[in-house]
């Protein structure tokens, strides 16, 4: 189902669902920090996701969008469908509206089967989703990592993409928490990010931001995936922000390793990956995660 762009919510309902159709109620659904989200419920009963915010944010709507769309047609793993984004004057808001899903029962075997379909995931075909085969790296577009800004130039190679695409662009954000010794540091590990880092076999689409409030379980019962910042790179990226705010039980990261091997490197890489993400939180929320952005810095140099 493709896109649909709407100027108004009404309009979007009516599109959707048909002309009778109208919003009759709605409750809030809590969990995010940047948008409201509702349970919209239509004049026939069925429910409807929306999320929203004001006018100005659209291109959010449209990048979650996207990501949404590229992960969902790997058909690997459960990812809702977005339906609609828009904006609404006469509410003074922009929207996207997705499927709702209904809560079930986790089922057997919830941890393996997520860690099998997310392995899947990542090696599903992506060749198309950056810059080619000539330009793997990346995305077609810009999205946004929570509210910031994220860099998706395509590139010709990993270390690169993460070096010029991620780390730079955070650095340079942060450069108010640094001291001159500090901006040394960072200058040396960017020009040396290759004596840490290797190039993956092949490239991954993976979801960008997969701490644990951005899966659910859905209506069969598996996980599924939300709240993308999607691209092409290395699947280590995905699986250390897994790990980052308390990670996922063994059964998860066993039952990956049976689809898509995990090299014996990746535990001295996953901090430095994790970097990224620690210093979006630190230009986002402030100097609370400064302590844990030097310690990573220093283990490496």
């Amino acid at each position: 189902m493709e896109l649909l762009k709407a100027s108004s919510l009404d309009e979007a309902i009516s599109a959707l669902f048909g002309e009778n159709r109208q919003i009759a109620g709605k409750r809030p659904v809590y969990g995010g920090d940047i948008n409201q989200s509702y349970r919209l419920s239509l004049s026939d009963g069925a429910p409807v996701f929306l999320k929203c915010n004001t006018l100005n944010n659209l291109s959010f709507f449209e990048a979650e969008a996207k990501g949404l769309k590229a992960l969902r047609e790997t058909g690997t793993i459960g990812v809702p469908e977005a339906l609609a984004v828009g904006t609404d004057q006469g509410r003074g808001i922009s929207f996207l509206l997705m499927n709702y899903l209904e809560a079930a029962p986790k089922a057997d075997r919830y941890w393996e089967l997520f860690g099998r379909e997310l392995a899947g995931l990542h090696r599903a075909d992506c060749a198309a989703l950056a810059g080619g085969e000539a330009l793997p790296f990346g995305f077609s577009e810009d999205n946004y990592i929570g509210r910031t800004p994220q860099i998706n130039t395509p590139k010709a190679d990993w270390i690169s993409f993460f070096r010029d695409c991620r780390l730079i662009p955070q650095i340079r954000m942060a450069e108010r928490y640094f001291d001159a010794g500090m901006c040394r540091q960072w200058q040396i590990l960017t020009d040396r990010l290759d004596a840490w880092l290797t190039e993956p076999e092949f490239p991954s689409l993976i979801h960008g931001d997969l701490w644990s409030g951005n899966v659910v379980c859905g209506p069969d019962g598996k996980a599924w995936i939300l709240d993308p910042a999607a691209y092409v790179g290395h699947f280590e990226a995905e699986l250390a922000m897994t790990e980052l705010f308390g990670g996922y039980p063994a059964a998860f990261y066993d039952s990956y390793c049976e689809i898509n091997r995990i090299d014996s490197g990746y535990r001295e890489r996953r901090e430095l990956y994790n970097l990224y993400h620690l210093l979006n939180h630190l230009n986002l929320f402030g100097s609370a995660y400064w302590g844990s952005v030097r310690e990573i810095l220093n283990r490496y140099v």
